[in-house]
Formats: C-alpha cells, structure tokens, sequence
C-alpha cells in the first residue's frame, strides 16, 4: 500500500519509506547516546520529516509487533522524542471486514502516549485490501481518493506546524 502512495502526492511532496527489518527488540539497556545503528537511523528519519505516514495491517485484533516496537525505540527520551509534535496520518488495512480499526486505534494510542500528532479525521481503514491491489498496487479509486484527502490534510498539518515553529 504505501509504495502506491506517491502518485497521490503533490508534486512538491515525497515519501520516503522506512522499512524496520534491522529495528531490534526494544531493549531499554541499549537506549542511550549510542543506540543500534537501525534505531538511529529511523530517529533520524522521523527527525527529518514534516510528517509520518503509518500504513499497517491487523494481526490478531491488534498492531502488528514490529511496528509498535519501532514506536517504542522511536519514542525516548521520553517527552522529547523526535516524534513530539509531528503530525501522523493512521492507515490501516486487512483481509476482513473492519479493516484494522483495532490496531489503528492501538496505533493512535501508542502514538498519543510519545506526544505525537495523529490526525483527527475520519479514519482509513481498508477492509478486503487483498481485492483491492493488482500487481502489487492499490488500485480501488474510491479508496485512493480517502487516502489522498488523507495525505492532503496531512501536509496541510504540516504546513501549519512549520508556520506556528517559524513565528516567535
């Protein structure tokens, strides 16, 4: 799904993906100045960002592991992480019928707990995702169309928390 996402972005806005295969378990013994050279790297990148694009499936009625331990090494130090204040659009997707609504709100909460900014907007999750992909892209119009509207408030988001920053 998020490698279908770019097309759907004004052409002054990237997306850059970050895969968290190298993420290890949370291990709060390693999280200090010199954390794992993955974990640095996705601090970095959220860093870097206007805004976060999490894109996940359902597992078992809730958010899958890897990404809530992504969520956990992202979030220290804790109340000064580099996710404080940055805007996030939720995604969620899955072969059912509820479409992961129960892991984005695991998500949503998770991302509550490091300050960050979820979007409070009606929420994208896709039920049936697997007929909703050809050849490895989303292709269901009506579902690209929310997920734009998403995208466009999420960087309107972003915009406006530049504008706030920049303003003494």
């Amino acid at each position: 799904m998020l490698r279908s996402l770019q097309p759907l972005l004004p052409p002054e806005a990237t997306l850059e993906l970050f895969p968290l295969d190298e993420i290890p378990l949370y291990n709060a013994d390693l999280d200090g100045d010199q954390p794992p050279a993955a974990v640095a790297q996705l601090k970095r990148a959220i860093e870097s960002a206007d805004g976060l694009v999490f894109c996940s499936p359902e597992y078992n009625y809730g958010i899958p592991g890897v990404l809530k331990n992504a969520i956990d090494w992202a979030s220290r130090p804790g109340f000064a992480s580099p996710l404080k204040g940055k805007p996030a659009l939720v995604m969620t997707a899955s072969p059912g019928t509820a479409g992961g609504v129960r892991a984005q709100a695991q998500i949503r909460d998770a991302l509550a707990a490091t300050l960050a900014r979820p979007l409070v907007r009606q929420h994208i999750a896709i039920a049936g995702v697997a007929t909703r992909i050809q050849e490895g892209q989303l292709v269901d119009k009506p579902t690209l169309d929310i997920i734009q509207a998403g995208l466009q408030e999420l960087i309107e988001e972003s915009r406006w928390i530049a504008t706030r920053s920049s303003q003494p």
